[in-house]
């Protein structure tokens, strides 16, 4: 568990620059002749502040293709099925208190304590713990057994736990979980009078219009998201670093070391060291987490700065300033000088860089506009929703027609669930064995 919780600590440090592009679809950027000028005017371009300590990036990598890139910006089709959900969570985000006994789809707020034996274990207490009754959240037994149950209302449930349940020291037992009942709260009922007090709109309709609007606006916003990681990761795959620049190197496992120091074990009353130790790593693997993070930033450094370089780019140009603005808001800062006290110069820097070339890559992009609705992706909405509509009849056909074929397709299946855990993400399968 230890380990885990030091994996976690360790995935939030390698996402700190990262973290810059989680929003980047909302930045506003402008064609301007500083990408469309000559090579003289964008070398004479380029600003002083650098994300590396080298002047040759081209001597420590070979930056990958960035210009004229095959990209497709893929679209979610919202379905009335989406709004429905949405205005489904509008509705019981505004639920309200009601004295009556909890009904199934209620919001019911508990204080509970299981014990197995008579004596409590370990995650088997909690207090103010939130569920909505049906939703399959908590046991179905335990689900039941408040249904009926009112504000400050106590009762016993008992719960006989499955033999596969995760926690062996609870598989197949019988626990009874004493439970005290909060609050009950039960969402309304979807008309004109409750749009008025609970939205920005009048009617039903206008609410629903507004509530896909917005989908719809989210999903373009994710599809930028992810088309422009998309843009990066496809450079920063192709891109090869023949050599790390050993300064950079230094400075980014001591900046990491430092946030280390300051996020997990200065809070805990430690030092590094004894913060480390008693997540159960050792100092060999420590130190090697170290150098990874430091070769992953180095190499985001070099591919961003030798962009900018070749192409008359630099953190203090228009649009760098207009992506800073944005990043200051994304982050929810009051301002720039905020931002540099809260997470250090060298972040916001790079964060600016990065979100500065990624926006210049996908505008040098081939890109081309798709619309999915579900496995589906077309050119247009009303294409993908056509293409969905004709699968889903011949589907259907075949299962009438065709029962045997059906079960013979199922069988072979592959229902592996493959776990993409936080250990094969970062590298850190030899960690997470120790």
């Amino acid at each position: 568990m230890k380990k885990r919780i030091y994996l976690a600590m360790l995935a939030a440090c390698f996402a700190l620059t990262a973290s810059a592009c989680g929003d980047s679809s909302a930045v506003i950027t402008d064609n301007t002749k500083t990408e469309t000028s000559s090579v003289d005017d964008k070398k004479a371009e380029v600003g002083t502040n650098r994300l590396v300590s080298v002047e040759n990036v081209d001597k420590y990598i070979t930056i990958g293709e960035y210009k004229g890139l095959t990209l497709d910006n893929t679209v979610d089709a919202i379905t009335d099925d989406d709004v429905q959900a949405q205005i489904n969570e509008d509705l019981q985000d505004k639920a309200e208190p009601v004295s009556d006994g909890a009904q199934e789809g209620d919001l019911v707020t508990v204080n509970y304590v299981g014990t197995k034996d008579g004596q409590t274990f370990d995650g088997g207490t909690a207090n103010n713990y939130d569920f909505i009754v049906g939703d399959g959240q908590m046991f179905e037994d335990f689900e039941n057994g408040v249904i009926g149950m009112k504000k400050g209302d106590t009762k016993e449930i008992e719960i006989d736990f499955p033999s596969d349940y995760g926690d062996d020291t609870l598989a197949g037992q019988k626990v009874v979980y004493k439970v005290t009942v909060q609050n009950v709260r039960r969402a309304g009922e979807l008309n004109d009078e409750w749009v008025e007090k609970n939205t920005d709109y009048t009617t039903v309709d206008e609410y629903w219009d507004g509530v896909r609007s917005q989908l719809e606006d989210d999903a373009k916003k994710s599809a930028e998201e992810v088309l422009k990681n998309t843009a990066w990761t496809t450079v920063l795959e192709n891109s090869e670093v023949k050599e790390y620049p050993q300064e950079d190197l230094d400075t980014q496992i001591t900046e990491f070391k430092n946030s280390m120091e300051q996020l997990y074990a200065e809070p805990a009353d430690m030092t590094l060291e004894e913060f480390i130790d008693s997540q159960g790593i050792s100092k060999d693997d420590f130190d090697e987490q170290c150098q990874q993070y430091a070769e992953g930033k180095v190499k985001q450094n070099l591919i961003v700065q030798g962009i900018m370089d070749a192409e008359g780019l630099s953190l203090d140009d228009k649009e760098s300033l207009q992506l800073q603005n944005e990043l200051v808001e994304q982050m929810g800062a009051s301002d720039i000088a905020e931002l540099v006290d809260t997470y250090g110069q060298s972040y916001v820097d790079e964060s600016i860089g990065l979100l500065r070339v990624e926006d210049f890559i996908v505008k040098n992009a081939s890109v081309s506009e798709k619309v999915a609705n579900g496995d589906v992706i077309a050119d247009d909405a009303d294409a993908a929703g056509d293409t969905e509509q004709d699968s889903t009849e011949v589907d259907n056909a075949d299962a009438e027609t065709n029962d045997t074929d059906e079960e013979v397709s199922d069988s072979d299946q592959d229902t592996s669930d493959v776990d993409k855990n936080l250990e094969d993400e970062l590298g850190t399968e030899d960690i997470s064995d120790n």
